[in-house]
């Protein structure tokens, strides 16, 4: 599931009646996950056209002669995006020790809210603009730009079938 969120006009009756509150402490691999999944698309194409300038790049100086300049530009592009995911890696686990915590997850017909005791995060639903499920986890997006995730394992099968339905019913069809 990919998609928009309905506009709170969408849904008269605000957003419907679930509430469920869980404990939960996600694991060090599980936020290095969702940050991956997260930011996949927007890391693809940047390496789609960071590939494709270093490549073009490389040829111009292939063609003029300058033969160690396009080989450096060829081994960038291949070293470019194994660096970005290498850099993406490391950015995620120097988040650990503010997200590998003990928290408490709340999503109700309003939101959600994630509670630690260093913090709070609450969302509306209203200001997503849209939600991409995985088999281990709800990704968040604010303008199409990632803004949390919910880790389904987190919920037990009646709880997570809930929040399935729940976000649903809220998204538009066919949208992407």
């Amino acid at each position: 599931m990919n998609a928009h969120l309905k506009d709170e006009r969408d849904n008269p009756n605000g957003g419907g009646n679930v509430d469920i509150t869980v404990s939960y402490q996600p694991a060090p691999d599980e936020v290095v996950r969702a940050f991956t999944r997260a930011l996949r698309r927007q890391l693809t194409a940047l390496y789609a056209v960071l590939v494709s300038a270093l490549l073009l790049g490389a040829a111009v100086f292939f063609l003029t002669g300058e033969l160690k300049l396009g080989i450096a530009l060829l081994v960038a592009s291949v070293l470019a995006p194994l660096a970005g995911n290498w850099w993406l890696r490391k950015r995620a686990r120097q988040q650990l020790a503010f997200l590998c915590v003990p928290t408490t997850l709340r999503v109700t017909g309003d939101g959600y809210e994630a509670r630690t005791d260093q913090s709070t995060t609450m969302m509306r639903w209203s200001m997503l603009s849209g939600v991409a499920a995985t088999p281990e986890l709800w990704l968040l997006f604010v303008n199409r730009q990632p803004a949390a995730f919910l880790p389904k394992a987190a919920f037990d099968p009646a709880q997570r079938a809930e929040i399935d339905g729940f976000l649903a019913a809220r998204t538009s069809v066919g949208a992407k």
